[in-house]
């Protein structure tokens, strides 16, 4: 790598680059070496527990000080989890069962298996107050749709997973629980009035900063009571809110400021992730989340206009280095916070040793029933298919394969366009659905299967929907994670009258 300028150099350590692949590439030794502030991994990253140890280890050997830093926030959306599902409850989980010692555990747990394969920075908790029940993207992610509940999860979560091991980092600032749009593919607009922000949308990033967070988190929303045309992630305003003392009506918050990935549509969708950066940094955002898949070429591209936004006086000096400075805090914080908890070495695909009868719990209490429920072991069972945020992926979901409700059957996928199946009337039949009341084509298949069925099952694995569900009985779980999806089959196998 060629000889870098001492402003390139501080615009490496504020990225948090990304790239496919179980194995350190060249490209990413050399830039860890130069400096670079971490890696953020993805699913891509993650087949195994063994591997992404191995991964990190590389990466914390090419710079001690480099950042790793993941989406580990138990539920639905999992990296380490991806392709079996997290045996983690989920945030809307533990909010509903309402147990502080058990949020306290799962959250332990969480930072304990990140600390054993070299994960730094877990990105959680997610501290948004789920109050749009049609939120596309948050929905199950948050503990609930009440700010003081959501308050209270989000303090003992960060206080847990740090105990852990590993650092929190509050998302998405400053909320993007009142949204209909997802950041991902579109700029969410949150219309509430700054006294709702205060008494909503903060009350959960107070709290969670009050417990200690590393870190917080921006979102690519525009919340007008503050900015009326930028984003969170773009928004002077909204760091300035964050910055400010407590006693001036602020936040309080002197530590690292992460992006939301600055590949999501609400963030570069019209001017590029390069300009998006220099937009971040020049905001107040210290380390800049570039994004899944990038390649040496692509790095380059955004220092390059880091380099050249210093230079032409579109990025103050001043702010790069305030950034990288902070980076430099966060990464010594985080490893002390690794010092303070004992850990043996690595030695397997699972390193973690708890039971996770916390999850179990939580998983079990979570579930409600509305209706009669007779026991539904070899159940005919169909699965409407509408997909998932990107921000889940394609994490299974379901019920058990080698479960008691599906006997050993598979399930049947429906699609939007696919025709309906005809159901046996000799054996309990039961209809998944995920965030089903986004997609009018579910509420019509539901009807007409209720309709050959009157007796059906329908489990909603998603947030609950605002509108009853036209079936006589419904079981809500609040997540579709694999200690979720266990805990589901249980239930429905027992049948309660």
């Amino acid at each position: 790598m060629a000889e870098m300028s001492d402003t390139a150099r501080l615009a490496a350590r504020t990225l948090l680059a990304s790239f496919d692949g179980a194995v350190l590439p060249e490209w990413a030794r050399a830039r860890l070496a130069a400096g670079l502030g971490g890696v953020c991994l993805y699913s891509t990253n993650a087949p195994d527990h063994f591997t992404i140890a191995n991964l990190d280890n590389a990466i914390h050997d090419a710079n001690s000080a480099a950042i790793t830093a993941l989406d580990e926030e138990g539920g639905d959306v999992t990296r380490l989890y991806y392709r079996v599902g997290s045996p983690h409850a989920g945030h809307a989980v533990l909010g509903a069962a309402d147990d502080l010692t058990l949020t306290e555990q799962v959250a332990r747990d969480i930072g304990a298996e990140l600390l054993a394969v070299g994960v730094d920075l877990d990105l959680g908790p997610v501290a948004d107050v789920n109050s749009n029940p049609l939120n596309p993207v948050i929905g199950v992610r948050s503990f609930g749709a009440d700010p003081d509940l959501v308050a209270r999860h989000t303090a003992t979560w960060v206080r847990g997973v740090q105990a852990g091991g590993a650092g929190a980092c509050l998302k998405h600032y400053p909320g993007h629980g009142d949204t209909t749009d997802d950041s991902h593919l579109a700029l969410p607009v949150v219309d509430a009035s700054l006294d709702t922000l205060n008494q909503r949308e903060l009350v959960p990033f107070r709290a969670g900063l009050a417990a200690g967070a590393t870190a917080v988190m921006t979102s690519h929303v525009v919340v007008r009571a503050l900015d009326p045309t930028r984003p969170a992630t773009f928004s002077p305003e909204a760091t300035r809110l964050l910055r400010a003392p407590v006693a001036a009506g602020g936040l309080g918050f002197d530590g690292l400021l992460v992006s939301d990935a600055l590949d999501m549509k609400g963030a570069s969708g019209e001017i590029g992730v390069p300009a998006a950066a220099v937009a971040a940094l020049a905001a107040g955002v210290d380390l800049l989340c570039l994004g899944p898949s990038f390649t040496d070429q692509r790095v380059q591209v955004v220092l390059d206009e880091i380099v050249g936004a210093v230079a032409d006086g579109r990025l103050a000096s001043a702010r790069l280095q305030e950034a990288a400075s902070r980076v430099d805090g966060a990464s010594t914080r985080l490893a002390t916070l690794r010092r303070s908890v004992e850990i043996g070495e690595f030695s397997g695909e699972n390193p973690h040793t708890a039971t996770r009868s916390a999850s179990q719990r939580a998983a079990a209490l979570a579930i409600s029933l509305v209706g009669p429920l007779q026991p539904c072991t070899g159940a005919t069972v169909v699965r409407l298919v509408t997909g998932a945020s990107l921000a889940v992926g394609l994490a299974p979901w379901g019920l058990p394969e080698r479960g008691q409700v599906r006997g050993g059957q598979g399930m049947v996928d429906v699609h939007e366009d696919d025709p309906l199946p005809r159901l046996d009337e000799d054996r309990p039949v039961v209809v998944l659905t995920r965030g089903g009341q986004r997609h009018p084509w579910v509420g019509r298949a539901l009807d007409e299967l209720v309709r050959q069925r009157p007796d059906l099952v329908v489990v909603e694995l998603g947030w609950p929907s605002p509108e009853p569900v036209a079936a006589r009985t419904v079981v809500h779980t609040m997540g579709s994670s694999a200690v979720s999806t266990v805990a589901l089959d249980r239930f429905l196998a027992r049948g309660e009258s």
